[in-house]
């Protein structure tokens, strides 16, 4: 593909590869006809050969030049595509133009790049909330979506964040994690998974609880691989993540938030309640973080036995005092009343926690027996130890009549 004379001229004053990006838009938008990757990527490379100030960079600078103009006028995600390409970056951070940082294998690391200007990485935001059909700007500052691949973008505007606009892009492997991949990673032990094995298929109503980016949808996915083929399960989540495998008979619902004139929000409540319409087996549920706590544990408590979901806790202890919390913005009852439906709903707690070495364990299996006295009966299972690791801790299950009814043997 052959450049003007002007074009040429123009480029022999372009002094860096922002001007080189701009440029290559401009033919682009010249054109009557829609360029092919292939043809963009031959311009690109003439304007690179041609700029005076490329003359003395070596042929890996300017080859570094072409792919990041190729990426700033073709990829959604300009300098951020080759992250968001590497299947072993599972977050992306943007602290503003000047601060980009990724998880790469469960490690936050610096990256030494930066983007030219706020303007800059507003455009990649704009971009992202066009592909999903979302306005972002100084009257909607947040953007909060999930793209096609599945990847939750999180996006706050440079008027309200102080160091310029904050954007945050989570990818979920798109292959799914095995049991044995976290026994390969050491999250927990087999005596451990085999217990949890036979929870699921015995029907436990079973809540997971961690903080932060501990793995708890990690494990939510894989114990969901335990379900037994022939039940009806309905999935409910706020962003799509969990990947179900092995059960034909499914329906997979997700939260939509209002549009910008404030209508067409659906709620996990809303869904939660949709479902007990379905004739559902189990039902799961992603993350509890509000008012559908109610929802869930009654529907926990009126024969959907085997149900899953999680939450943010610090403890399993304080992830009941949370689900108290989350009930009552829900209802006015006594306390004793909600801890009382809380303790029949949740038969177990598996809580995780992220280790100084960025690796993630289940710290904790606990049986919630039941209530009495003003306080939660518990039954400790399993327990970490720095120097040993999870320990079982010779505690037998006390209430096996689950999975008793469906001939498991604990």
């Amino acid at each position: 593909m052959q450049i003007s004379a002007r074009q040429r001229h123009r480029c022999d004053a372009v002094s860096s590869v922002k001007e080189i990006t701009e440029n290559v838009r401009a033919v682009i938008n010249s054109r009557q006809e829609k360029l092919t990757d292939e043809e963009v990527l031959e311009l690109i490379e003439e304007f690179v050969l041609y700029d005076s100030s490329t003359g003395r960079c070596t042929f890996p600078v300017k080859s570094a030049m072409i792919q990041g103009v190729f990426n700033a006028t073709r990829k959604e995600l300009g300098l951020l595509q080759p992250y968001a390409d590497d299947p072993e970056v599972n977050e992306i951070m943007v602290n503003g133009p000047d601060s980009i940082f990724i998880e790469h294998c469960g490690n936050i690391e610096k990256v030494d790049q930066r983007f030219e200007s706020a303007e800059e990485l507003e455009e990649i935001i704009h971009r992202l909330a066009g592909k999903v059909h979302r306005e972002f700007n100084d009257l909607n500052p947040i953007l909060d979506a999930r793209m096609e691949d599945g990847s939750r973008v999180h996006a706050v505007s440079r008027n309200v964040a102080i160091d310029g606009p904050i954007l945050s892009i989570r990818r979920f492997p798109k292959q799914r994690i095995s049991m044995k991949e976290l026994l390969e990673w050491g999250t927990l032990t087999p005596e451990a998974a085999e217990l949890l094995e036979k929870l699921v298929t015995g029907g436990s109503n079973i809540f997971i609880s961690g903080g932060t980016s501990s793995g708890k949808t990690t494990l939510l996915n894989v114990l969901s691989g335990f379900i037994p083929s022939d039940e009806r399960i309905v999935v409910i989540e706020d962003s799509a993540e969990l990947q179900i495998q092995g059960v034909e008979n499914i329906v997979r619902m997700e939260c939509r938030n209002a549009n910008v004139q404030g209508k067409g929000e659906v709620t996990i409540r809303q869904l939660i309640r949709a479902s007990l319409r379905m004739r559902p087996d189990r039902i799961i549920v992603g993350e509890v973080r509000g008012a559908e706590v109610m929802d869930m544990l009654q529907a926990m408590n009126t024969g959907h036995d085997g149900s899953l979901s999680t939450g943010h806790g610090n403890s399993p202890l304080g992830m009941l005092s949370r689900l108290e919390a989350m009930y009552l913005t829900a209802a006015s009852l006594p306390i004793d009343a909600v801890r009382g439906q809380i303790a029949e709903a949740i038969d177990i707690i598996v809580h995780l926690g992220r280790m100084p070495d960025k690796s993630r364990k289940v710290l904790e299996i606990v049986e919630v027996e039941g209530f009495d006295q003003g306080r939660y009966i518990m039954n400790p299972l399993f327990y970490y130890d720095r120097a040993k690791g999870l320990i079982p801790t010779g505690n037998r299950l006390k209430n096996m009549t689950k999975a008793e009814l469906k001939g498991i043997s604990l």
